[in-house]
């Protein structure tokens, strides 16, 4: 009877520990189930936090972007936002520093916020200066243009005004004569009784001309192509549009021009004991050197 009694009991004592082993185990699963729980949904907040985080970069990537020239502070935001980013992949789930980086997401999405909102402001600024650059641009264009035109008007007006000025040859002669003991001038044709040339012009009548002293230059060549006379050189200065100019001639011929007709003659003395035989060529040029008529006369 004892024995069996002894047996009873190694009986409950087992299954005891049975019932113990049961329910410790039974708790163990739930705890490594809690646990697996805990560890999904922390992960799941990190993946979420990290999502957040791109899509805070991302919206700074599209601003840079977006920019003419790099806003400093966007860069310099984005660049802290990336670095979060790779701490929190990194980083160990558990609550404080998720609690602590969720935080942190929404002091960057002010931050965002309020770059974002200057940047667009400041976007707004340049693209309105940029307006205003060209509207400026513009207006020195057309003042340009206008400024280009007024001065071909000016330089047109003025040509013509210096074509309209320019005095011009009414009459123009050339011949050899003599000199009589009583002072009178008579045509020759001769070369050995002639003893000075005579050339003769007409200044006709302009009333746009300046009245004052002038200076023609007459050019003399004889039968064997020398200029006669004074072979002294007159030049002109060459402009943008037109080359610079000489002359060799043989008299400058100067007279005083008020605006009406005048007759002026000047003579060219013989060189030698007698003129030449042949063709002599005579031509006028004004004080700019244009030509403004020529003649050829014959001495035998």
């Amino acid at each position: 009877m004892t024995e069996t009694k002894s047996n009873n009991g190694l009986k409950v004592i087992a299954g005891l520990l049975a019932a113990a082993l049961i329910g410790t185990l039974i708790y163990t699963a739930s705890l490594y189930n809690s646990k697996k729980e805990t560890t999904n949904k922390l992960n799941k907040e990190k993946n979420l936090v990290i999502e957040d985080l791109n899509n805070l970069k991302s919206d700074y990537d599209r601003a840079i972007s977006e920019s003419e020239s790099a806003n400093a502070e966007l860069v310099e935001a984005r660049n802290k936002i990336a670095t979060y980013i790779d701490s929190v992949q990194q980083m160990k789930a558990d609550i404080s520093s998720l609690s602590r980086y969720r935080r942190q997401v929404q002091q960057l999405t002010k931050e965002r916020e309020f770059l974002l909102t200057q940047n667009d402001s400041l976007r707004a600024s340049n693209t309105l200066l940029a307006m205003q650059r060209d509207s400026t641009k513009t207006a020195l264009q057309e003042q340009s243009m206008f400024t280009d035109s007024l001065i071909m008007q000016n330089t047109q007006l003025s040509k013509v005004v210096e074509t309209g000025a320019a005095l011009g040859l009414a009459k123009f002669s050339a011949e050899a004569v003599k000199e009589r003991n009583s002072g009178k001038i008579v045509s020759v044709n001769n070369n050995r009784r002639a003893d000075k040339l005579k050339i003769c012009y007409t200044v006709g009548a302009n009333k746009i001309t300046k009245p004052g002293a002038k200076q023609f230059y007459i050019q003399v060549t004889d039968p064997s192509g020398t200029i006669m006379g004074e072979r002294a050189v007159a030049a002109k200065e060459g402009t943008e549009t037109s080359e610079p100019i000489s002359i060799t001639y043989s008299k400058a011929s100067s007279f005083y021009y008020e605006n009406t007709v005048l007759d002026v003659c000047d003579f060219i003395n013989k060189e030698g004991e007698d003129f030449a035989e042949g063709k002599y060529s005579v031509v006028v040029y004004d004080q700019n050197l244009k030509e403004l008529g020529s003649t050829q006369f014959d001495l035998k």
